[in-house]
């Protein structure tokens, strides 16, 4: 650009200047600062800032998680960035410092932009996934996005954020570095430690990710759950005897996490550490609520039984029917006790399968007591 080819052009005749000293006189010289005054580096740099932090701005602002275009980035070492508010975040870091652009004596100011991008990526990850888990998603235009993402989308956002921290504490970095090679090495240190605070910064929204699609295919799971409800229905006042099976809604509690943990999107774009967290978490959660169900069943049910046996008690005197003689046969409760054992013990083995054996543990626990 003009602005550089005159300091290549003021260079020259500051290599004849035998010392420091000459060259600040000679810097000093109206002549020289009137030349200077044809550049105004302060609104050169207000264009390009409203050129780089608009292009994000736009893009976050729009209401659905957009698809990347044309998501390489060319370097070979980092994976296709597969949404477009990840891209853009990318491309709009590295305009700061492309030689084309780059104007050391506003490095200072281009490095502020660039943590500033971070900054404005994370805040925007970071408060639609804390707004979904509030449920205040939608009293706020700026996070519908979140409401519209499903658990592929979810997958998009770990990717990208595993990619750009990886690129932004890594290639990015000695980038930066270079550009800046000429600054003492106390300044080289402070960039390096802000840019590597602003690349962590996006590791730490991951887990609010594996969370959100946590929640939704535990949700799913919890359909299937709500056929718990029905056990009582199965065994109280109706002679059955003891089950000997676990229920048939059992086998399918699960296999949501299951499906999306070994679908394409998942081992594609989520590392081995976040599909096994996944299913951890998934599992867990998914058998909490079970023993939750359960619990309160079981409870609702010794309550009735109790009840049941006071009428009955009453009834007996009323008649002058002795009852110092217990009932020995098996009670309804203890039925559906049995059946939620059976059910837990199986729910159990799945998650051993799927080598999540902490989640059904809990559970078996209330069922056998």
């Amino acid at each position: 650009m003009n602005y550089k080819s005159s300091l290549e052009f003021l260079a020259h005749p500051e290599g004849y200047c035998p010392s420091r000293s000459a060259v600040a006189k000679f810097q000093a010289e109206v002549v020289y600062a009137e030349f200077m005054k044809r550049w105004n580096i302060g609104v050169y740099f207000s264009l390009r800032f409203q050129e780089i932090a608009g292009a994000l701005d736009s893009a976050l602002a729009a209401t659905i998680l957009v698809p990347a275009q044309n998501s390489h980035s060319g370097h070979g070492k980092l994976q296709d960035l597969t949404l477009k508010q990840s891209a853009v975040l990318l491309e709009s870091l590295r305009s700061c410092w492309r030689e084309d652009a780059l104007i050391i004596s506003c490095s200072d100011k281009f490095l502020h932009l660039s943590l500033q991008l971070l900054a404005r990526f994370s805040s925007w990850l970071f408060s639609g996934l804390a707004a979904r888990k509030t449920s205040n998603a939608g009293s706020n235009s700026a996070y519908e996005w979140v409401l519209s993402a499903v658990p592929d989308d979810f997958v998009y956002i770990i990717h990208g954020i595993t990619c750009l921290a990886t690129e932004v504490c890594g290639d990015y970095l000695d980038h930066v570095l270079q550009c800046l090679s000429s600054c003492s090495a106390d300044t080289l240190d402070l960039v390096k430690q802000s840019i590597l605070h602003g690349g962590e910064s996006l590791d730490d929204i991951s887990p609010l990710a594996i969370n959100a699609i946590i929640e939704i295919l535990v949700d799913k799971a919890v359909e299937d759950l709500g056929l718990v409800k029905g056990i009582t229905a199965t065994y109280r006042m109706t002679n059955k005897p003891l089950p000997i099976r676990y229920s048939p809604y059992v086998s399918g509690v699960l296999r949501p996490l299951k499906a999306f943990s070994d679908g394409e999107r998942a081992m594609t774009y989520l590392t081995k550490e976040s599909r096994n967290e996944l299913l951890l978490g998934g599992a867990t959660d998914t058998t909490s609520r079970h023993y939750e169900w359960a619990a309160e069943l079981v409870s609702v049910a010794r309550k009735t039984e109790s009840s049941l046996e006071r009428i009955r008690q009453g009834a007996q005197r009323r008649a002058g029917a002795s009852s110092d003689v217990s009932d020995q046969s098996v009670s309804d409760t203890d039925k559906i006790c049995m059946q939620l054992l059976l059910d837990v013990q199986q729910e159990q083995v799945i998650s051993f399968i799927m080598g999540n054996h902490l989640g059904g543990i809990v559970v078996s626990m209330l069922a056998i007591q």
